[in-house]
């Protein structure tokens, strides 16, 4: 036992880039990685929530820097790396949490949402991961990678057909980079979130009214054992193991954070 858990848990000189990080899941997740001393990146393609993330972070006395990213665009992968080594001079962990999920019916799917579907949730983590890793090798030192998956990648519920092959690939997307960067001194995992109460859960889905979008999360709500929606902290607390050296010999796992779900 060579450290001590306050070390192990210790993110002091870490830079940290948090994907979709102004609101929901992903501020929760640049919370605690800051709480624990990393320097963060608050990524997001809403710039005007993103710095008010900011603005509440820094008066809690947290080091953090908003940039403005489209997470299905290649150059913004490699700009918001870029400027995560501009502001705090490097790169050790970076979460992949941009994600949407337009509600639809398979039968009624155009390619518009298709595309717009995968290319934020997927394709933003492949080339996120890839600008990250290239960084963190560049540096001569590995890294920390977390993908937030679902566990739609797991079990479907409907009506989500394109969001669930995002998170089904992004699980083997994680095992796949994992493999492949292993000796690079990289660990790549992921998290799978059921229902989280986020901003984004509360105003519904999209295609679906206020009133029915209540609907589905109460009915949903009374399928987990433990009778709770999840907070975005449940996911961060979790998050903030991934990317500490506590969980140095993980990698290629995801872990689910559902409240007992898909043991139901």
């Amino acid at each position: 036992m060579d450290k001590k858990i306050q070390e192990l848990f210790d993110l002091s000189g870490k830079v940290a880039i948090v994907t979709g990080a102004a609101m929901g899941i992903g501020k929760g997740i640049a919370l605690r990685l800051a709480e624990a001393g990393a320097s963060v990146i608050i990524s997001d393609i809403n710039l005007e929530v993103a710095r008010e993330t900011v603005a509440e972070l820094k008066a809690a006395g947290y080091k953090v820097k908003e940039v403005q990213a489209d997470t299905s665009k290649v150059a913004d992968a490699e700009k918001t790396v870029k400027e995560a080594k501009s502001a705090f001079g490097d790169l050790h962990i970076l979460v992949n949490n941009a994600g949407i999920f337009p509600m639809v019916p398979a039968i009624d799917m155009t390619e518009a949402v298709w595309d717009k579907t995968i290319d934020i949730n997927l394709k933003g983590a492949m080339f996120f991961s890839q600008a990250a890793a290239r960084a963190m090798i560049a540096e001569g030192h590995g890294g920390k990678i977390v993908n937030i998956a679902s566990i739609d990648a797991f079990h479907p519920n409907g009506n989500l057909a394109e969001y669930d092959a995002s998170k089904g690939g992004m699980v083997m997307l994680t095992k796949a980079l994992a493999k492949e960067w292993a000796s690079k001194g990289i660990n790549v995992n992921a998290i799978a979130p059921g229902a989280i109460q986020t901003p984004g859960a509360a105003s519904g889905f999209t295609g679906l009214s206020k009133e029915q979008a209540e609907a589905a999360t109460k009915a949903f709500v009374a399928t987990i054992p433990m009778g709770r929606q999840g907070t975005p902290d449940d996911v961060a607390r979790l998050a903030l193991f991934l990317a500490t050296e506590a969980s140095d010999y993980i990698t290629g796992a995801t872990i689910v954070v559902d409240g007992g779900y898909l043991v139901s």
